[in-house]
């Protein structure tokens, strides 16, 4: 199925989205148990983590609650 986005994959969202996976997978958490956790639909954890989506704030704060992690904790394994 071809990406539906009409933007290219930004740099950045594709670093932040292979941060989450690193992170997800050293914490031995599947899409399906992060996606629970954080209140989102695994579908759009796996489009996260490869960059398709431009995360909000706020989905990002529950994503990071539910790795364990701040932010903050993310930016910086993304490099941003």
């Amino acid at each position: 199925m071809p990406n539906l986005s009409s933007h290219r994959q930004d740099p950045q969202l594709v670093a932040l989205g292979m941060a989450i996976r690193r992170i997800r997978q050293a914490s031995k958490i599947s899409q399906e148990k992060l996606a629970l956790t954080a209140e989102l639909d695994r579908s759009y954890v796996g489009r996260v983590e490869r960059g398709d989506n431009n995360v909000a704030v706020l989905t990002l704060s529950r994503v990071a609650a539910a790795l364990g992690v701040t932010m903050s904790q993310l930016l910086v394994e993304a490099g941003l």
